[in-house]
């Protein structure tokens, strides 16, 4: 079979398997469907839609490949289900969603699917933030930001580094690396005179300061902080269950331990051997 061939062949499956999917939420919601799922509303699945996203972040982490299908599938459904409430109400279908995306993806790549041309991926995102700003001016909005685009609800260590990136794309950025890494410790010594202090709204306010630039600094070090931060709460994790099942295998409370016994501990589970 021609690569064509199959490729038309496979985009008629996705095209059967997802609309599988419509029609099952729509009896879900019908009459004589499931009570749970005809009792949802758009607030009662907030938290279901969050709680998929980071579950399909934690199967990418682990390189899970069937979980990873598995937690797609559960986020597919979150957005199946959204659409089809929308619909419920008249506002619109879930063919509506995708062909919002599809139009949109079109548009913002016309060095795809026109005839501009780009010198690569600096230049894609260049031109992806003037078309942005062209679609906002057709839809008759005004007041247009750079940073239009970052959600208030994100985790704000993302959202930090969102922001940071999109003022980059406006020219509104450090120089280079040793600058951030520089405000960094000038924020740091901010916080010291914070605590010295005692004062808790400002100790609150110099603590955010140099998180944000702590955020910026992973930006410039193209590592992605919540990533990096992520993996960190892990490793932590991991140490401290192993601390914990030494402690169960001698016979030892840690919580009853002094501090020089803990980091005993503490350092016997960082050591290679015995964090792997």
């Amino acid at each position: 079979m021609a690569d064509g061939e199959a490729g038309a062949r496979g985009r008629r499956r996705d095209g059967e398997a997802l609309e599988r999917l419509v029609d099952i939420m729509a009896r879900l919601r019908s009459p004589g469907g499931c009570p749970w799922d005809r009792e949802q509303d758009l607030k009662t699945l907030r938290p279901y839609l969050v709680e998929e996203a980071f579950e399909v972040l934690e199967a990418i982490e682990d390189d899970d490949v069937s979980e990873h299908r598995r937690e797609l599938g559960d986020l597919l459904l979150q957005i199946v289900f959204h659409a089809r409430i929308r619909e419920e109400e008249g506002r619109f279908s879930f063919a509506d969603v995708a062909d919002a995306i599809s139009d949109k993806l079109v548009f913002r790549h016309p060095h795809v699917f026109g005839s501009a041309r780009v010198s690569g991926s600096g230049e894609v995102l260049h031109n992806w933030a003037k078309l942005k700003e062209q679609e906002k001016i057709a839809a008759g909005r005004t007041e247009i930001s750079a940073l239009d685009g970052v959600p208030r609800a994100m985790p704000a260590l993302v959202r930090s580094e969102r922001l940071g990136e999109k003022a980059s794309r406006a020219h509104f950025d450090w120089p280079d690396l040793a600058s951030v890494r520089a405000k960094v410790d000038e924020e740091l010594r901010e916080l010291d005179g914070a605590l010295a202090a005692g004062d808790a709204a400002r100790v609150e306010d110099e603590l955010g300061d140099a998180l944000f630039a702590v955020a910026q600094l992973a930006r410039l070090a193209q590592v992605h902080p919540e990533d990096a931060l992520r993996a960190a709460a892990s490793k932590f994790e991991r140490r401290y269950r192993l601390m914990e099942k030494l402690c169960r295998e001698r016979g030892l409370d840690f919580a009853a331990l002094d501090a020089r016994a803990q980091d005993g501990l503490w350092n016997e589970a960082k050591s290679p051997d015995k964090s792997r």
